[in-house]
């Protein structure tokens, strides 16, 4: 068991209840993003058994991420909100660098690669025009209820499985995010388990795409996958602050994620 991944997990899990932030974006800053697609689609083969010394641990952490700091974070969002996102886009803009080095930019990227960069970027910049629906939390839960609860994890999985997508950010657009939270919270078992089930099929699913291509087209992705990262930047941005207070925090903290994000490379990159 590859005990390591609890803290990593802790890490994508804290993100993956944040709108704006992706833990496919985390997994990327920890160096772990290629080996965890890679371990997905081995739970399919023979070494099956192999991949659960990695995926447990990340999962327990992702897992006790969610269930424990879901609450901390609505707190600091609630209290927060502008510092809480810019130590975020410290981290993201941190990453870049770690990326462009593992994909070996200066050697094998061309013109169609940073076309790809582009096109990564306008796609995940995009999501600025997607209308957020508040969406009230459904307590008069029927049938129905549950299959719009289940397709909600399947499209908000398969978005958290990239880099730079929000999940939660795509559940708040299909107007699911509240309800999902208050039911995390109040553990409310029955709709944890059919949006999990969601999850995990969305996941396994687009992890096989991403692993494709990452056999196939390794240069490509990973141009495809910093433009991804690159557009979440104008995502995560949250305005410039009103006050100088609130600057002066958000100055603090938009260096602790780029101290954070410095930390995390030497450490993960460097093994």
């Amino acid at each position: 068991m590859e005990w390591k991944n609890i803290y990593r997990g802790l890490m994508m899990g804290a993100s993956d209840v944040i709108p704006g932030v992706s833990g496919g974006t985390i997994a990327v800053l920890l160096g772990i993003y290629d080996r965890l697609i890679a371990a997905i689609n081995g739970l399919m083969s023979k070494d099956w058994k192999k991949q659960l010394g990695f995926l447990i641990p990340l999962g327990i952490g992702i897992g006790s991420a969610v269930l424990l700091l879901s609450r901390l974070i609505e707190w600091l969002f609630e209290h927060y909100p502008g510092p809480t996102q810019f130590f975020f886009l410290g981290l993201i803009i941190g990453i870049l660098p770690y990326l462009f080095h593992q994909a070996d930019a200066k050697k094998s990227f061309k013109v169609n690669h940073y076309i790809l960069i582009l096109i990564g970027a306008l796609l995940v910049s995009s999501m600025l025009f997607l209308t957020e629906s508040e969406g009230a939390v459904i307590e008069d839960v029927t049938l129905m209820t549950y299959v719009q609860l289940f397709f909600s994890g399947f499209i908000a999985s398969a978005a958290m499985i990239l880099p730079g997508i929000s999940g939660s950010f795509i559940l708040l657009v299909i107007g699911m995010y509240a309800t999902v939270i208050s039911a995390i919270s109040n553990l409310q078992l029955d709709i944890i388990a059919v949006v999990g089930i969601g999850i995990l099929l969305g996941i396994i699913t687009m992890s096989k795409i991403i692993n494709y291509f990452l056999v196939n087209f390794r240069s490509a992705t990973f141009a495809l996958i910093i433009g991804l990262v690159f557009g979440s930047i104008f995502v995560v941005f949250p305005g410039w602050p009103d006050s100088t207070s609130m600057i002066l925090l958000s100055v603090v903290t938009v260096a602790a994620g780029l101290f954070v994000a410095y930390i995390l490379g030497k450490i993960e990159y460097n093994e």
